[in-house]
């Protein structure tokens, strides 16, 4: 059964994004769930999906998501941290991959009886990793940042690399383009120039485009996603099959360059989700059952071969010398499944090979898909195991990073220290330094904004960043940093005003909440810290609530109550504006001490009821019954 194409695209996108939906439920790699979707749609099973049908319509539409999806890839990349780790990242991609196109050449010749040429192919097509395996599992998995980085660049790097390497090894073993090896190698470095130059060139006009605000405001999303896919159209026109390196570059440079892509960052990885989920299925369905079945015994010792002993053999070569120890080079080893530009360039070359003739094409697919699902099975059963061996994972994002050694912030810490949370405070004042040091906190000297200052926190293990400076923006820098840089799941940022009763701008663009009830004066706050007329007492919100999840605290009139942090039963959490509160909830409120009874009665006024003293949640607390 037939069905038109447009309907096929359809029913490969929605399909896609459902399978994704329920491997993220199961926690299982949803490269696998996909494949199994696509064998099921295809002609193989109730032929809802026929690829073949669709013509040149299926390249364009894997092509067009393959460009968007490492485009994506490489806005994810940080610049310093590929810096740091260039050495073993660069012998990865280049000595890796030659061992790895030697050794999966070496496997399909003697136990497959492939001919040379179909052999040395097959190795250029597994050359590749799949960073949308690799970066969603090593994420998941928070991998100390050394090796996070490692995978994660090669992922993304190495396609490219890999898809460049395919077609030049393709043009010498069929002689399709090419007439002598010499002539293809000098092709490929030529290609590896022209991407490399056209990359970075686009990725300049991008950033150049995204910071006229005035301009392309509320378009930055389709303006980047319509240049992406005309840098990539425009490379392969030129030099084919340069496009997909033209947009990898052109990542890293936006990504380096320009100052918040936060949302951009976003809006690409949602269309990746529905692009990996379509294109997978559709190539899955144009791979036959009876083929793969065909390659047998054999296959899976070429597969064997590909995870127990090439891929070892390239990690240890290519990492001999560097920053890397013996645990990481295992987990290395261990971590390399393929995924969809694996399966979008062996698509390709595969119809190319049927359509010129010689037999084969069906053959090399099949293996290559094998492998897909192989390595895929093998990392996601492998990564969780291995890296709790080895001791690679990081900590619990436990920690709570405040930019800020003064005022409200101190006072902050001191509520959460209390509670047994470790809070780290950072701060470029020197005498401010010292002062939270006395009280036994630990403290970082430095700009906030360096990324060198958060790694000494260190960041990786912070789950909670706040700042609490005298400077709105500053704090909102911080949030945004600790939030895109380092993934820090929450930020909350103190302000002094709203805009029209809502948070400003920069608050909302940077995605961190606004700390405390709501706006304070935080100059006012540190002069009365400074002054010993800062007390903080707990109390419990009993009410009024105006209506389901829309309970308020009020403050004191004056700014002369902040309500810091919330108590809920054994968790203690930073107060942000707009927070629902539940009767019972304890807050531990900052109030002016001089005016004690005049705050309290306002609070009891607006809602809070003191802590009787033998309720009291904080040992040594000042409050004191107002009744």
């Amino acid at each position: 059964m037939s069905h038109a194409a447009p309907f096929m695209i359809a029913l490969a996108l929605v399909a896609g994004i459902a399978v994704q939906l329920v491997a993220r439920t199961l926690r299982v790699p949803a490269i696998i769930l996909l494949l199994g979707a696509g064998v099921a749609l295809g002609p193989v099973g109730v032929d809802w999906i026929d690829p073949r049908l669709l013509g040149d319509a299926l390249f364009a539409v894997v092509d067009f998501a393959v460009a968007v999806i490492l485009f994506e890839g490489a806005l994810n990349l940080r610049i310093n941290r590929l810096r740091r780790e260039e050495r073993v990242i660069r012998r990865l991609i280049t000595l890796g991959a030659l061992v790895t196109l030697v050794g999966g050449a070496l496997a399909s010749w003697l136990w497959l009886d492939w001919p040379w040429q179909m052999a040395v192919l097959f190795g250029s097509l597994v050359v590749v990793t799949g960073p949308t395996v690799v970066s969603p599992l090593v994420r998941d998995l928070r991998l100390h940042p050394r090796l996070q980085t490692v995978l994660e660049a090669e992922g993304v790097l190495i396609d490219p690399v890999g898809a460049l390497l395919a077609a030049l090894v393709f043009q010498v073993t069929f002689a399709v383009d090419a007439s002598s090896v010499m002539g293809s190698i000098g092709t490929l470095m030529g290609r590896v120039a022209f991407g490399t130059l056209l990359g970075a060139l686009g990725g300049l006009l991008i950033v150049g485009l995204l910071r006229l605000p005035r301009v392309v405001h509320g378009y930055e999303n389709a303006l980047t996603l319509a240049m992406v896919v005309f840098l990539f159209y425009a490379g392969d026109r030129v030099m084919a099959p340069s496009g997909l390196l033209v947009v990898t570059v052109a990542g890293l440079v936006v990504g380096a360059l320009q100052g918040s892509v936060d949302e951009l960052r976003e809006f690409k990885d949602q269309l990746t989700v529905l692009f990996v989920g379509a294109v997978f299925i559709l190539l899955a369905a144009d791979v036959g059952i009876d083929d793969v079945r065909a390659l047998g015994g054999r296959g899976l010792l070429v597969l064997a071969a590909l995870v127990l002993v090439v891929r070892p053999l390239g990690v240890w070569w290519s990492t001999r010398g560097t920053a890397l120890n013996t645990r990481e080079r295992v987990f290395v080893a261990a971590i390399a499944p393929r995924g969809i530009v694996a399966a979008a360039v062996t698509s390709v070359i595969a119809n190319t090979i049927d359509a010129a003739g010689p037999a084969g094409g069906q053959q090399l697919r099949a293996m290559v898909f094998l492998v897909i699902i192989g390595t895929v099975v093998a990392a996601g059963a492998l990564a969780w195991p291995l890296a709790s061996l080895l001791r690679l994972r990081l900590p619990r994002r436990d920690r709570v990073a405040i930019l800020g050694a003064q005022g409200l912030g101190l006072a902050l810490g001191r509520v959460l220290r209390e509670a047994g949370r470790t809070v780290v405070f950072i701060d470029s004042d020197p005498s401010r330094c010292r002062a939270a040091e006395e009280e036994g906190f630990q403290v970082v000297y430095g700009d906030g904004l360096q990324e060198r200052t958060l790694r000494r926190v260190p960041i990786e293990l912070v789950g909670t960043a706040l700042g609490v400076t005298f400077n709105d923006h500053l704090n909102t820098q911080f949030a945004r940093l600790a939030r895109e840089a380092f993934r820090v799941p929450r930020t909350a940022v103190s302000v002094e005003t709203l805009d029209k009763g809502r948070p400003p701008e920069h608050v909302v663009k940077s995605g961190a909440d606004v700390l405390f009830d709501g706006p304070h004066d935080q100059e006012r706050w540190d002069s009365r810290a400074r002054h010993g007329q800062l007390e903080i007492v707990t109390m419990i919100w009993a009410g009024p609530q105006d209506g389901p999840g829309t309970v308020q605290p009020a403050k004191g009139d004056g700014d002369r109550a902040v309500v810091l942090a919330i108590s809920r039963g054994p968790k203690v959490m930073p107060m942000a504006m707009g927070m629902s509160l539940k009767p019972g909830d304890r807050g531990h409120i900052a109030i002016e001490g001089p005016r004690r009874a005049e705050v309290l009665q306002k609070l009891i006024a607006s809602g809070w009821r003191p802590v009787a003293q033998e309720d009291r949640a904080v040992p040594g607390d000042p409050a004191a019954a107002a009744e």
